[in-house]
C-alpha cells in the first residue's frame, strides 16, 4: 500500500469523523491502525463499517498487453481490469484467465495480433463473444464456453487477428497437470 493510499484512507477517516459517524477517540484508534498498515487487508477493519465499503487495491480500467517478435503471456494471479488491449506483431498470446483477479462483471479485449495465434484460456463460468473480431486468413473457434452472458465474467473479444488463429478455451487438465 502507497502513501497516497493511506492518504485516501485517512481522508475517508477524517470525513467520517465530520459527519459524525466516529468519536474523536475512535477515530484516532482508527487512524493510527491505517497509518501502521502495510497492506490493503490490515486497513480493511478500520474502514470496512464506513461508506464506501472495504478498501479495495486501486483498480486500473486499461491495460496495454504490446510485445513484438516475440511470445506474449499472462498466467497465475494478476489483476485484469476493464478493457485490455493486447497488440503482438509477429508472435504468439497467450492469456489464462483462470487464477487472475477479475473484478468486474464483463471484461473487453481489444485485439491486434499479426502473424500469432491468440489463445485465450477463461475461468470455466465465463462466457465469451468474439463476433466483433476481424478474422483476415485466420480461423476462430470457441470451445465448451457460452456466448450469453451467465453467472461468471463475459469477456467481449474484439478486434483483428491476422495470420494466425484465435482460441478460446477452458484450462485442460491431462491427469493432475493444468494445461
Amino acid at each position: 500500500m502507497s502513501d497516497a493510499d493511506r492518504e485516501r484512507i485517512t481522508a475517508r477517516l477524517r470525513s467520517a469523523h465530520g459527519d459524525g459517524r466516529l468519536t474523536f477517540e475512535e477515530f484516532e484508534q482508527r487512524l493510527s491502525g491505517v497509518l501502521g498498515a502495510r497492506t490493503f487487508g490490515e486497513a480493511d477493519p478500520y474502514v470496512a463499517d464506513l461508506p464506501g465499503g472495504p478498501v479495495a487495491a486501486p483498480v486500473h480500467d486499461r491495460l496495454d498487453l504490446r510485445a513484438s517478435a516475440s511470445t506474449l503471456k499472462r498466467r497465475g494471479p494478476w489483476v485484469v481490469p476493464r478493457l485490455l488491449r493486447v497488440t503482438n506483431r509477429p508472435g504468439p498470446v497467450k492469456l489464462d484467465f483462470t487464477d487472475a483477479v477479475i473484478p468486474h462483471r464483463v471484461v473487453e479485449i481489444e485485439l491486434d495480433v499479426t502473424a500469432g495465434s491468440t489463445t485465450l484460456i477463461l475461468p470455466p463460468t465465463a462466457s465469451v463473444t468474439i463476433d466483433d473480431v476481424e478474422l483476415i486468413a485466420s480461423p476462430a473457434r470457441v470451445k465448451d464456453l457460452p456466448a450469453t452472458p451467465g453467472p461468471g465474467v463475459h469477456f467481449v473479444v474484439r478486434g483483428r487477428q491476422r495470420f494466425g488463429r484465435l482460441l478460446v478455451r477452458t484450462q485442460r487438465r491431462l491427469w493432475r497437470l493444468r494445461r
